[in-house]
């Protein structure tokens, strides 16, 4: 009876197990599985990349130390400790560190030492086995310039307008803040007065130029013109000198004031605040007021230009020229998509010519990026370009206009790249609308081309946003394109500014993505810039989710919109 009992229980088992097999719920919980961990993955590697690069901004801790170097003398070294490391102890042997028998690792620091001017690296390693003492003084401050990167030191006195200042850490503190909020003031208004009035003016002048040459071109310089021209001309270079002479008189007023810092070597050092941006001590700050200079940091990384090749201050115009570029690529590729698609579905006739284009559109999207790239710089650039500037601006040769890249080409180059996307997206979209619609509202009385812009087309706009969305995720990532057709290290404007036609669609542009190709590899110095790779992917990252969302909120809006027409 048992022997029976076991045998019937078995092929319960198996019974059970083959049914189970048999509806499908096996791979349901493999592919929830694969999901799940997948999900998981891209999380976790999100949360890398955050962590790496946010941490950059919070306020360090600054050390003093007493490092013993090669020739037995005892130096100081102020710094923030970037990593720690444990070094093979026989590696130290061979390069003729005296270390102990028995040990076999010794601990090793990362030190960013700043004070660019007077130190060979902004870093440098120190071992453990050399420090004589590491001390945590309150009165070291950390001093962020525009160039040369940060200043580690104790301050000592400030001068303002020609008088010392001296006195206890509180007095100074009071008075360097009220001195860089009164340069901060010139210089804002400096800025102000170079990008907007003079900028403007340089801007108008070279209208004039460009406007004299197209007469003389065109064999129409007469006499009045040329006078007309030469008056506008002088108008406006007597504006440039008196704004020039202000703007002198403000930079002349920027640079009265200096703080004297004790460096690391025990020299005094006179740091102008013209070229000081902030300061801080973060050896007094409690964890309140670190978190809010962290979000201040945060604040200027996204608002501020880079400097320093790229491996300080902020990425505002590679913001600026990804959600641009973007923007400018979606309005490009959502019409000719959609059109295509609708002709394509609703037009064309079933046969071989129809199966090739269908062919040919889904090969496109497996064509490597850069290829477009290299298509985009040799006809847009150089035929198309080339020939817009022959015909509407031969004043401007040989300087070109449109025969450079651009931010026009390049939207126009990931338009073409993102095109199968976005049309293969609307014929699904266009293929689940039910023929009922289509024959009732031609019953109705309403021609094919109504049906089609009243009730086909508002039906299938939420299968053109979902199109509209992948293509939008895959441009804002990309990077070997734009690298042909566009993107800079540096640009000196953004493609828009206050000057007449205001969206300068001919200019170059900077991209995160490059950026992030840049400070990463390109870089010289690359401890510094490590950080900041990080802290720009988790930003680029940031804005294609952002601009995904928007897309997404569109989508559902419409789906809800127009769901009681399709069932």
């Amino acid at each position: 009876m048992t022997l029976d009992t076991n045998i019937a229980s078995n092929k319960a088992g198996a019974s059970s197990i083959k049914k189970w097999t048999k509806s499908g719920s096996p791979m349901i919980w493999l592919t929830s599985g694969a999901v799940s961990i997948s999900l998981i993955a891209v999380l976790g590697l999100l949360a890398l990349i955050a962590w790496r690069g946010l941490v950059y901004f919070w306020p360090s801790t600054i050390y003093q130390f007493d490092v013993v170097n090669p020739k037995g003398q005892v130096e100081m070294v102020i710094g923030e400790v970037y990593e720690t490391d444990m070094i093979p102890a026989q590696r130290l042997r061979e390069n003729g560190h005296i270390i102990a028998d028995g040990v076999t690792e010794v601990p090793s620091l990362l030190v960013k030492t700043g004070n660019r001017e007077f130190v060979e690296l902004d870093f440098r390693w120190l071992l453990s086995s050399t420090i004589k003492s590491q001390e945590v003084l309150p009165n070291l401050a950390v001093f962020e310039r525009n160039k040369n990167g940060n200043f580690y030191g104790t301050i000592d006195s400030i001068t303002v307008d020609s008088k010392k200042v001296t006195g206890d850490m509180p007095t100074l503190i009071e008075t360097l803040d009220k001195s860089l909020e009164r340069v901060e003031a010139f210089s804002d208004e400096a800025d102000e007065l170079q990008s907007g009035t003079i900028n403007s003016i340089n801007f108008k002048l070279e209208r004039l130029r460009l406007q004299q040459r197209r007469f003389e071109i065109d064999n129409e310089l007469t006499p009045d013109r040329a006078s007309d021209l030469n008056a506008q001309r002088k108008a406006l270079n007597d504006g440039y000198l008196v704004h020039e002479a202000a703007l002198f008189k403000l930079r002349n007023a920027m640079t009265r004031d200096f703080v004297t810092v004790k460096d690391m070597r025990g020299e005094l050092v006179d740091i102008n605040l013209s070229n000081l941006l902030s300061f801080n001590l973060p050896n007094q700050m409690n964890v309140f007021t670190k978190a809010g200079h962290w979000f201040v940091n945060i604040g200027n990384f996204v608002m501020d230009d880079p400097r320093e090749a790229n491996t300080e201050g902020g990425v505002f115009p590679a913001i600026f020229g990804t959600i641009f570029m973007v923007m400018l690529m979606a309005v490009i590729v959502t019409p000719f998509g959609v059109v295509a698609a609708i002709y394509l579905h609703e037009y064309a006739k079933k046969g071989v010519v129809t199966k090739f284009i269908r062919v040919a559109v889904i090969n496109l999207a497996g064509v490597p990026s850069v290829v477009y790239g290299v298509f985009g710089l040799g006809f847009f650039v150089y035929i198309l370009g080339g020939s817009i500037d022959d015909l509407f601006y031969p004043e401007a040769s040989p300087s070109p206009v449109f025969g450079s890249p651009g931010v026009l080409w390049s939207a126009l180059t990931l338009a073409i790249l993102t095109l199968p996307v976005v049309i293969v997206s609307t014929e699904e979209g266009l293929s689940r609308i039910p023929i009922s619609l289509r024959q009732g509202s031609l019953a109705l009385g309403a021609t094919k081309a109504e049906t089609l812009w009243k009730v086909i087309i508002p039906m299938a706009s939420p299968a053109i946003m979902t199109g509209l969305i992948l293509a939008v995720a895959r441009a804002a990532g990309e990077v070997a394109p734009l690298m042909l057709v566009g993107v800079v290290k540096m640009a000196p404007t953004l493609p828009v500014d206050g000057n007449f036609p205001f969206l300068h669609l001919d200019r170059k542009f900077m991209h995160l993505g490059f950026h992030i190709y840049d400070v990463g590899f390109q870089s010289p110095n690359v401890e510094a810039a490590r950080p900041l790779v990080f802290a720009s992917s988790f930003l680029l990252v940031t804005v294609i989710v952002g601009l995904n969302m928007s897309a997404i909120r569109i989508r559902n809006i419409l789906r809800e919109k127009y769901r009681s027409l399709e069932h």
